[in-house]
């Protein structure tokens, strides 16, 4: 921005945008902040560096900046204690665990090498090393058994309350909860200070007018950020975006009171939302209803940018890249590698469907996940039909999964897959590729409507397998129904006119002309 001699700002409204993650792999935030500053909007988005350093770069006209996050408080104050009532003889949680373990066994090593030595040993004295040498292994095989004892009581200790599942950690949840209501998250979830730590004081030095916050986290740090300007005398407007349902994300296994902090976090800074932004009518309603907002949140679904879905025959696809030829049936599922997206049936189907070749698009193609369908397509002998691709950036994807015969949905039944159409629908979409979908309410019943796939039961191997050679016997047929759809309805360039509409109405007194 600019400054005039009035006190009076000059230029567009600055809108910093704060999102949880490092940016790229983000296709929301990345077209969010991409159409904003194309607008004339002075965009500036904050994410969270991946390896530990700051880094910034040019997103068009918007200006990338990864901050570090370190996070001390990720670990809690009883995981540095020791354990005297479960685990009295138990290692301190200092790392001497791991340092004695390993401390043995190079005794062990080197008494091992004396024993090779005496083994050609033909000088005076030998046999009396040798017995010297036998005390020796029966001291470190007795600390060894001592150690690995106490380090047993440490990880049984450390075990017990690692998912804060104990009857004393359900207490002190339920205790600080009634005690402090929605700021129970500062005693539950403490690492929810480590954004606030990271993110906090360049917000401030941006002096934004606009704070766009993307999902839960980064709402505490506008709200906090807002309430700082307000008492230095400045007024910042907070967007929230919500991505996800809160109390629909799936539990996390390894921290009972995750769920509970974070949705009293959220509860918390909800109000001071000026504008609430969503992917869903559905998910609006529920927003609308928790935290009691005064209106209903703005829809803006996740799509491909118009000038996205145009072929470009000169842009990598995906049958090429998988080194197939026109004829062969490729299933693709393009989007996150986790147990409950389901890709577990199209591995299991493979074998009943030996023609076709599945390619997953994923974000990790190294991870443990991805490694263990590996393996079991090694297991069924289909391991050669399979193919594993990382992400292409979000301008190619439509693009790059157009060559398919068909895109697959497979995921479970968790509320915010219920409740929504996510990208990869949109993607499939424009591609023209016929949808595979499990019976999720919302994505199941669009596919239904528009005759545009097949619907199968979640985890359902053989029904999964009957909408499979449904589609493939006949893809033309679920390809027309793209003629018939508006999908220009579904792209970025529309949903962008909800968010400008925001701006404008949030700042207009710094609206820039074009935007």
């Amino acid at each position: 921005m600019v400054a005039t001699g009035t006190n009076e700002p000059a230029g567009p409204a600055r809108i910093v945008m704060l999102v949880d993650n490092g940016v790229n792999g983000d296709s929301r935030v990345q077209k969010t902040a991409r159409s904003a500053a194309e607008a004339g909007w002075d965009v500036i988005l904050i994410g969270r560096s991946p390896n530990g350093q700051p880094q910034s770069w040019q997103l068009g006209d918007a200006k990338v900046q990864l901050v570090r996050m370190p996070s001390p408080l990720r670990q809690r104050r009883h995981e540095f204690r020791r354990r005297w009532i479960i685990g009295p003889l138990a290692y301190p949680p200092t790392g001497i665990a791991a340092h004695r373990a390993q401390a043995v066994k190079a005794w062990q090593a080197d008494l091992a090498v004396k024993r090779a030595l005496l083994a050609t040993d033909r000088s005076a004295g030998v046999a009396v090393r040798r017995r010297l040498l036998r005390v020796q292994e029966l001291a470190a095989k007795g600390v060894k058994k001592w150690v690995s004892f106490r380090y047993w009581q440490l990880t049984r200790a450390q075990g017990y309350r690692g998912k804060l599942r104990s009857p004393w950690d359900r207490a002190y949840t339920v205790f600080w909860r009634r005690l402090l209501g929605d700021r129970s998250w500062r005693r539950l979830e403490p690492q929810l200070w480590d954004y606030e730590l990271a993110y906090g004081a360049t917000v401030d030095q941006l002096k934004p007018d606009i704070i766009y916050a993307n999902d839960f986290r980064m709402l505490g740090v506008g709200a906090r950020a807002k309430i700082r300007a307000r008492s230095k005398g400045r007024t910042i407007k907070l967007i929230w975006d919500v991505h996800e349902y809160l109390p629909g994300v799936k539990p996390r296994a390894d921290n009972a009171r995750w769920m509970t902090a974070n949705q009293a976090h959220e509860h918390e800074f909800a109000p001071y939302a000026d504008a609430v932004i969503t992917v869903s009518t559905q998910l609006a309603e529920l927003l609308k209803r928790d935290h009691s907002l005064p209106e209903l949140p703005s829809v803006v679904l996740n799509t491909p940018n118009a000038g996205d879905v145009e072929w470009d025959a000169t842009a990598p696809d995906i049958r090429s890249t998988c080194g197939l030829g026109p004829d062969v049936p490729l299933l693709v599922y393009s989007g996150a590698a986790a147990v409950h997206r389901g890709m577990g049936v199209m591995v299991e189907a493979m074998p009943q469907l030996p023609e076709a070749h599945v390619a997953f698009v994923v974000n990790d193609p190294q991870s443990a996940y991805l490694k263990s369908l590996i393996a079991r397509a090694r297991e069924l002998g289909t391991a050669d039909r399979l193919h594993v691709l990382p992400y292409v950036a979000h301008s190619q994807v439509v693009g790059f999964l157009s060559t398919a015969d068909a895109g697959v949905i497979p995921i479970h039944h968790w509320l915010n897959h219920e409740i929504q159409l996510i990208t990869k629908f949109f993607e499939y979409s424009h591609a023209r590729l016929p949808i595979l979908v499990s019976d999720v309410e919302t994505m199941a019943a669009t596919v239904r409507e528009n005759d545009q796939g097949e619907v199968f039961r979640v985890d359902d191997v053989d029904g999964y397998v009957r909408a499979t050679r449904a589609v493939l016997a006949d893809p033309e047929r679920y390809r027309t129904a793209y003629k018939s759809m508006d999908l220009a309805a579904w792209t970025w360039e529309v949903q962008a006119e909800v968010q400008a509409g925001i701006y404008r109405r949030l700042a207009p007194d710094r609206a820039p002309s074009r935007g």
